[in-house]
């Protein structure tokens, strides 16, 4: 079931959350919605799943508008919260069933669909504790059946590793990646590494407007005339080296990784280099140029890059 998003926009006073948006997510894709805070990626997503209302523009579910048919289109929805509300005196078990009927599971169906989110879920253990008594890792896998209890053809999770160690994270992405082959996932993190592993391409957006769109592979071709390297200077303070660097023109972005071994990253100006800007700065200062490498452009630069205005 596909989702498209026309012209979509949303105020909350004066301020615009979202801005204009429009982009399309089809059946057997996952999309990875990145944005720092305060971008409108949950706002958006509330949008979609018709938790608050729209602004301006249309959000249609297969061939339905979530405006005219909201109630019709959220049977087909499963909705994953930033903030996962949860019944805590509820035991798991009781709180899925609950869901599970909430969503218009049949009765004869319900203690099946539990059992089945129990399993790949990895809630056996703790299926009959009271949700209050669960840790925040096993909670959002509580979460995450609820979601998923009505075999929704949408899936719709804004954080969803929240609180996770790292084996359940590795479960839970593989979970996702299994569930996009046939349904339409829009995933939101702020974990990078987690968007390349699991989605198929990747909305990012900064001050509710679409900065990009593509795949993790098809961004960094587009940034590849960003030069990265790692630079270390030796027999000066890490203060004036980085003063020095500074003034070179073709560098358009500085860190300072490690102050102790004085290790630069640079970024040059998109289409130049500043490798032997760097070299010829080193010679004329008497400093020993101890590293130089190039890096190949990381999504995180590419974020950084369509965020920081």
């Amino acid at each position: 079931m596909n989702i498209t998003i026309e012209n979509l926009s949303k105020k909350y006073g004066p301020q615009k959350a979202v801005d204009g948006l429009s982009f399309e997510v089809k059946t057997g894709e996952i999309l990875g919605f990145l944005g720092p805070n305060g971008a409108g990626k949950s706002t958006t997503m509330k949008m979609i799943t018709g938790y608050v209302g729209i602004g301006e523009g249309s959000v249609v579910i297969g061939d339905r508008s979530v405006a005219d048919y909201g109630d019709e289109v959220k049977k087909h929805i499963g909705y994953l919260p930033e903030n996962n509300p949860l019944y805590l005196d509820m035991a798991v078990i009781d709180y899925l069933e609950f869901c599970a009927a909430l969503q218009g599971v049949t009765g004869d169906r319900i203690a099946e669909r539990v059992r089945k989110m129990v399993k790949v879920c990895g809630l056996n253990a703790e299926k009959h504790k009271k949700i209050g008594e669960l840790s925040k890792g096993y909670r959002q896998r509580v979460g995450l059946a609820q979601a998923m209890i009505h075999d929704p053809e949408i899936l719709i999770l804004d954080e969803p590793t929240t609180g996770l160690d790292p084996n359940q994270i590795v479960e839970i992405r593989n979970l996702i990646r299994e569930l996009g082959k046939e349904k339409t996932v829009i995933l939101s993190t702020h974990i990078l590494p987690e968007v390349e592993a699991t989605c198929d391409r990747i909305l990012i957006i900064n001050k509710g407007k679409i900065v990009a769109d593509g795949t993790a592979e098809n961004l960094r071709r587009q940034a590849e005339g960003q030069e990265i390297l790692k630079v270390r200077i030796e027999d000066a303070t890490a203060d004036t080296i980085q003063s020095e660097l500074r003034k070179i023109k073709t560098i358009q972005r500085l860190d300072m990784i490690d102050k102790n071994l004085n290790r630069f990253e640079v970024q040059s100006n998109p289409g130049t280099t500043s490798g032997r800007e760097i070299f010829m700065l080193c010679v004329q200062k008497g400093w020993v140029l101890s590293e130089m490498t190039p890096l190949e452009t990381r999504l995180e630069d590419i974020f950084r890059n369509l965020t920081l205005n």
